[in-house]
């Protein structure tokens, strides 16, 4: 059931997110656009709402119970990105705005990752808080490891990403030769010629 629920709330993550696109875009009705938009934190409310119910009815803790706490962990840490994201994009190719994109080169590159990597860790922080109190909510450590396990599964992933987002701190990208990025592609949005 959990499983199902979890397939459910991303199918619904996106359906939301295409009609609050389309009708901030096509429609042009920016509030109804915005208000379909904000009703996407009302389907982690309800994944939780029914894992907490399900392991009150005596469901056997399992991964799928883990799962749910990490999809609620990565939406909090990365939902946001990834509707402003493709907000951007909608923007770009429905109403003509520049499109703005992240920073390819140097220090600024290290900065986004490390700011990407944050949601990361936000995630891991969510997730585990989540999987806590579902380890004290059932109360008994013999049925509970799987859902420990998850917690170390949270931090490992938050682990290699930021191992990943170091590199480009040790080894950021060089601009290459007669290459300028502008300060739009470096996420500011402003034209101007970054050297």
């Amino acid at each position: 059931m959990i499983v199902a629920l979890i397939i459910a709330c991303e199918i619904g993550f996106w359906v939301l997110l295409a009609a609050g696109l389309a009708f901030r875009y096509l429609l042009r009705m920016p509030r109804t656009g915005l208000a379909l938009l904000l009703c996407e934190p009302v389907l982690e409310v309800v994944l939780l709402a029914v894992t907490a119910w399900d392991l009150k009815n005596g469901a056997e803790p399992d991964w799928t119970h883990g799962l749910a706490a990490l999809y609620i962990g990565y939406t909090v840490g990365h939902g946001h990105r990834t509707v402003k994201w493709l907000d951007g994009h909608a923007a770009h190719r429905l109403d003509g705005r520049p499109l703005v994109r992240p920073p390819r080169y140097g220090l600024a590159r290290a900065r986004h990752e490390t700011r990407v990597w944050l949601g990361t860790l936000t995630a891991a922080v969510v997730a585990t808080a989540l999987l806590q109190l579902a380890i004290w909510y059932v109360g008994d450590p013999g049925r509970v490891t799987s859902l420990e396990s998850w917690r170390s599964t949270a931090w490992r992933a938050a682990g290699i990403h930021g191992l990943i987002a170091l590199t480009y701190w040790l080894w950021p990208k060089k601009t290459p030769p007669g290459h300028a990025e502008t300060a739009q592609d470096a996420g500011t949005g402003r034209e101007k010629t970054v050297r």
